[in-house]
């Protein structure tokens, strides 16, 4: 097994008489990779969703298509709304229409965010809120605004490990309007 130092793609130990698997998805080279997101210090069980969205592009171009490209190009209204307002641009263009207009959203989920639990939030922002909170996950999801494709991409998790209590609920324009 080969451990990594976040960041680094140097293998922090390699075991005596195996090989060097030091190739890993930070330095391998990137094949038109959606990868946006930087190695965060706290960054930790790291999903990558890589072989899931060959899969559903290669039933979607295969002759006698399994999928269909409205199925692919699914995007529900919500999500390419808040692709256009917030996605942070990727580095990889559309792989469906080739636009590049490819957006990443990063959303957070964890108990010990509280009412904040499934927002969205920059790059810039994770870095602070992994200082501020013990463990909560990020789920970067590729959106294309041009056609509707979607595409979870990557899971991970991010904090101190530090185990805190949830922010005070503050109270909202539903609660005082019902």
């Amino acid at each position: 097994m080969v451990r990594h130092r976040l960041g680094s793609g140097q293998p922090a130990n390699v075991p005596s008489g195996g090989c060097d698997h030091s190739r890993t998805a930070e330095t391998r080279p990137s094949r038109g990779s959606p990868r946006t997101l930087v190695a965060m210090w706290s960054q930790r069980e790291v999903i990558d969703y890589a072989l899931q969205r060959r899969s559903a592009l290669e039933a979607l171009r295969r002759p006698g298509r399994k999928l269909a490209r409205l199925d692919a190009c699914d995007a529900d209204p919500m999500l390419v709304r808040a692709a256009k307002h917030h996605g942070e641009p990727s580095r990889v263009p559309c792989p469906v229409c080739d636009s590049a207009d490819m957006v990443n959203l990063q959303y957070v989920f964890g108990e010990q965010l509280g009412q904040y639990s499934g927002r969205i939030k920059r790059t810039a922002e994770l870095e602070e809120m992994a200082h501020e909170f013990g463990e909560f996950k990020v789920v970067v999801v590729e959106v294309c605004p041009a056609c509707n494709w979607n595409h979870m991409i990557m899971s991970y998790l991010l904090g101190d490990g530090v185990k805190r209590k949830p922010p005070r609920r503050q109270q909202t324009v539903e609660d005082i309007y019902g």
